[in-house]
């Protein structure tokens, strides 16, 4: 970690973050922050030395306790299929499939040529039929894509408890490691429109170049991407121990009087990463860029379709990534969900602690919990 980096970096101007959140009790980064110089390295370090122990007992009792061991819970043992369907529900999208514009909005899917209007022609309603939907997959040269629409729209809807769904499906949850999610998804009848449905507006696009870059990965292969996102994070940023240490001193001995995050924020975006401006982020930052970079590419253009969302531990204060995807298996749909941890991934390793804190990238285990699972539209952070 440079600290003179942290201590001396120019105010920046915004960059178009939004990662302005109070999730798993880190302070955000503010773009616009323009940190004091007053308070160095040696400074936070005495105080940390100084005042730590009155925060030690909290600190200890965040990273350790509360995964089932003595008291509390974790994934393998909650009900997780509840906590990944309360918030999971439909959202609008819009993309291009074999040279047509297509938009799904209000229950109604959008068809155009590729230099149509913004705007094109309603063709048929989600309410409608998989026969009509064959239909129109003919006239206009889609590979299926109302007929999925179509029919996997009842579960779909159902899940967000539309009452105007009349003939729901079945539709269940499964949770795996990333490695068998991944062979799970790619096995499968996979159903990348669906996907995309799952997705919403939550995170602007971002450029594939980009995230080939940061990751060293191919952009439409999310596996590479979710094992590359470890490199990435470890080379061009790390885990801001300087912001935390400030923000630990800020809540568990100030009892949240006073700003001390505040001298150690910094840009959090991509381009900041590849920039060099960033100078560390905290868990919910890695969560919103590997996020970023798993819906860069449309669903149907990747090796297997996903959409993403933030798991919140209220009680350890942390977020990390829950990855999903949608298959059709026996007449129903099935949402394979996997969990992945930045955080554990980049410090843990770092500080060569990994075996006693965390297992690495992998995040279904007994040392992870969740309070609540946020997706597309539904994310609060």
């Amino acid at each position: 970690m440079n600290w003179e980096a942290v201590r001396r970096r120019l105010p920046t101007p915004s960059d178009g973050s939004d990662d302005r959140t109070e999730t798993a009790g880190d302070a955000s980064a503010d773009d616009d922050a323009d940190p004091s110089p007053s308070l160095s390295r040696r400074r936070l370090m005495a105080g940390v030395g100084g005042l730590g122990a009155l925060g030690a007992g909290k600190a200890v009792d965040n990273i350790f306790l509360g995964y089932g061991i003595l008291m509390g819970t974790n994934l393998l043992t909650q009900d997780t299929a509840r906590l990944a369907g309360e918030r999971l529900g439909p959202t609008p999208f819009e993309t291009t499939v074999a040279d047509h514009t297509l938009a799904v909005d209000r229950g109604q899917v959008h068809v155009g040529g590729a230099a149509a209007s913004a705007d094109p022609e309603p063709v048929i309603s989600l309410a409608g039929s998989p026969a009509d939907a064959a239909e129109i997959d003919d006239e206009y040269g889609l590979p299926g894509v109302a007929t999925e629409l179509v029919r996997d729209d009842p579960p779909l809807a159902a899940a967000l408890g539309d009452v105007n769904a009349t003939e729901v499906g079945g539709l269940r949850f499964e949770f795996h490691q990333y490695e068998d999610f991944f062979d799970r998804v790619q096995d499968a009848d996979s159903r990348p429109f669906s996907v995309m449905r799952l997705r919403g507006d939550r995170y602007r696009p971002i450029g594939t170049e980009t995230i080939r870059t940061f990751t060293d990965a191919d952009p439409s292969d999310p596996k590479a991407v979710i094992e590359g996102l470890v490199g990435g994070f470890r080379e061009y940023s790390g885990y801001d121990l300087p912001r935390y240490a400030a923000g630990s001193l800020e809540d568990n001995v100030l009892m949240g009087h006073g700003d001390l995050r505040d001298h150690f924020e910094s840009p959090t975006t991509y381009d900041a990463l590849l920039s060099g401006r960033n100078t560390g982020l905290f868990c919910y930052e890695f969560v919103h860029r590997s996020i970023e970079a798993l819906h860069a590419v449309p669903a149907h253009e990747q090796t297997a379709p996903v959409f993403a969302g933030v798991v919140t531990d209220d009680r350890h204060k942390h977020a990390y990534t829950a990855v999903g995807s949608v298959i059709r298996e026996d007449g129903e749909l099935v949402v394979p969900v996997t969990f992945v941890d930045y955080t554990h991934s980049t410090l843990y390793d770092d500080l060569l602690a990994t075996g006693v804190l965390g297992r690495g990238l992998r995040a279904y285990d007994d040392r992870h919990r969740a309070s609540d699972i946020y997706w597309n539209a539904y994310a609060r952070v």
